[in-house]
């Protein structure tokens, strides 16, 4: 995971040349950059310091720790071995892995049903759970990654791990879902290669964090193909809503409209799984872009919308639901009641049931 690569995708997601990211970067900072110098950032032939990693943070809509954390990188099996989710620790994590290595592993179909359990837990389970059953999953399908449908495995995994890291630190969850899209080329699969990547793109959209990567992923994800698929329909949806926290309305209305195209053709009938985006869930989507965009009648038209089919056994998108209210009360003047609003609602459901972006939605009523 090169710096390197990650500022040439920043930049080109953005339509930038590289003399334009200069250019911006001089505006703003008052430096004197030139074409060639971003050249030899992009090339990996020269490291950028604190101030231009500062100044790149800023340009190109990106927290410094995810730029920070790009350049500390760490390997595959470091990475899961020192995560901090006790009780598992490294030696139980290396002591699976040689385990699997040495049986041979699940086969590919066992590993699917893996994943379609994994993506209906990951709707009502805390993210401490997941993160560490899936950190030893991870460890294990690392062995048998000679067949490529174990590239689609572990892509998968890895996106669902990315998950369980707040997306405002920056460079833990951005670390695994660039990774994992590179898992998903691995596979050869194109909806893999799609879904993980459009996957991401909502995530950070969605919860409002290191919006420039959710805008490369959205990108890369259209580019691999632009068949209607739930993939697609994820990265339209995190594109749109990093064009509203921009303030962009035009190009997030532009985006909806595409997503619901798409949603006509690709849209689940499964209720409960990650996998899928029923008509309760594009509703979700859409609360929160269209709060952030100021439009009342068309947010609360799409919670009464998904409140009408969400599933009774999914409390915490309710909870979701009602802290866009809470969004809309504050964007509209009322900032202490929406605050109030919000917090009886995340108040009312059982802190087991709490999540990352919960609290990451609280932040942006409070702010």
């Amino acid at each position: 995971m090169d710096i390197g690569e990650l500022i040439r995708d920043l930049r080109t997601a953005r339509g930038w040349s590289q003399g334009r990211l200069a250019s911006e970067i001089n505006k703003v900072h008052g430096t004197t950059l030139t074409r060639e110098y971003v050249s030899n950032w992009e090339r990996s032939k020269v490291r950028p310091g604190p101030f231009y990693l500062a100044a790149l943070s800023s340009v190109l809509d990106v927290p410094l720790a995810v730029l920070e954390g790009e350049v500390d990188r760490r390997e595959f099996l470091t990475d899961v071995a020192g995560a901090a989710i006790a009780p598992v620790i490294a030696s139980d994590l290396i002591s699976a892995g040689f385990a699997a290595r040495l049986r041979g592993g699940p086969s590919a179909d066992v590993w699917e049903g893996k994943l379609a359990t994994y993506g209906t837990e990951y709707m009502s389970m805390g993210a401490a759970d997941i993160q560490r059953r899936v950190s030893g999953e991870l460890v294990a399908v690392q062995q048998q990654l000679d067949d490529p449908r174990l590239w689609s495995v572990a892509s998968r995994l890895m996106t669902l791990y990315a998950k369980t890291f707040p997306g405002a630190d920056g460079s833990k969850a951005v670390h695994w879902y660039r990774m994992a899209a590179k898992a998903a080329d691995e596979s050869g699969h194109v909806d893999t290669r799609v879904w993980v990547r459009g996957r991401a793109a909502i995530a950070l959209g969605y919860e409002g964090a290191s919006l420039g990567v959710a805008d490369v992923l959205a990108d890369q994800a259209m580019a691999v193909s632009e068949g209607p698929s739930l993939g697609l329909l994820n990265a339209v949806y995190g594109k749109a809503h990093a064009a509203a926290i921009r303030g962009d309305r035009a190009t997030a209305l532009k985006l909806d409209a595409t997503g619901r195209r798409i949603f006509d053709t690709a849209g689940s009938h499964e209720q409960t799984s990650d996998y899928a985006v029923p008509w309760w869930r594009l509703n979700v989507f859409r609360s929160l872009l269209l709060a952030r965009l100021g439009d009342e009648r068309g947010a609360v038209e799409a919670q009464d919308q998904a409140r009408a089919e969400l599933p009774a056994s999914l409390p915490r998108f309710a909870t979701h639901l009602d802290l866009h209210r809470g969004l809309m009360l504050a964007r509209s003047g009322d900032h202490a009641g929406g605050i109030a609003y919000a917090e009886a609602a995340l108040s009312a459901l059982p802190p087991e049931k709490h999540s990352l972006t919960l609290r990451m939605l609280m932040n942006e009523i409070r702010r």
